[in-house]
C-alpha cells in the first residue's frame, strides 16, 4: 500500500488543521492505520492509531481530547483533525500502515512522506 500525506502548513497556536492521509494500492480497510510525528532533534512518537474498522482508536496522552483520527474506508483515506494547537506540536507527521493495531513505530511497514506542521505561538 502506497501512503501520502497532507494538509500540513503554518497555523498560530490554538488554531486547527486536518491532516489527511490517501491509500492506494491493496485495500487501505485491511490495514491498522497509525499517525505519527517527529520533531526536530527528537525521535518519531506515535499521535493516534485507528483500526481497520475504526471502532478501536489510540490516542497519545499528548493530544487526547484535541486530536481525532477518523477514516473513510470508501475512500481509502484517513485524517487526524488536530484542535487548539500548541507550539510543541511542531513536527513532521507521518500516516502509517500495518495489518496490526500497535502503536508501536518500528512494527509499521508501510510509510507515507510526511507533511510539516509548524505552530507559531
Amino acid at each position: 500500500v502506497q501512503l501520502q500525506a497532507s494538509g500540513g502548513g503554518l497555523v498560530q497556536a490554538g488554531g486547527s488543521l486536518r491532516l489527511s492521509c490517501a491509500a492506494s494500492g491493496r485495500t487501505s480497510s485491511t490495514y491498522v492505520m497509525g499517525w505519527f510525528r517527529q520533531a526536530p532533534g527528537k525521535e518519531r512518537e506515535v499521535v493516534g492509531v485507528i483500526s481497520q474498522s475504526g471502532a478501536g482508536i489510540y490516542y497519545a496522552r499528548s493530544v487526547k481530547g484535541r486530536f481525532t483520527i477518523s477514516r473513510d474506508n470508501a475512500k481509502n483515506m484517513v485524517y487526524l483533525q488536530m484542535t487548539s494547537l500548541k507550539p510543541e506540536d511542531t513536527a513532521v507527521y507521518y500516516c502509517a500502515a500495518d495489518p496490526r493495531f500497535t502503536v508501536s513505530k518500528d512494527e509499521y511497514d508501510y510509510w507515507g512522506q510526511g507533511t510539516l506542521v509548524t505552530v507559531s505561538s
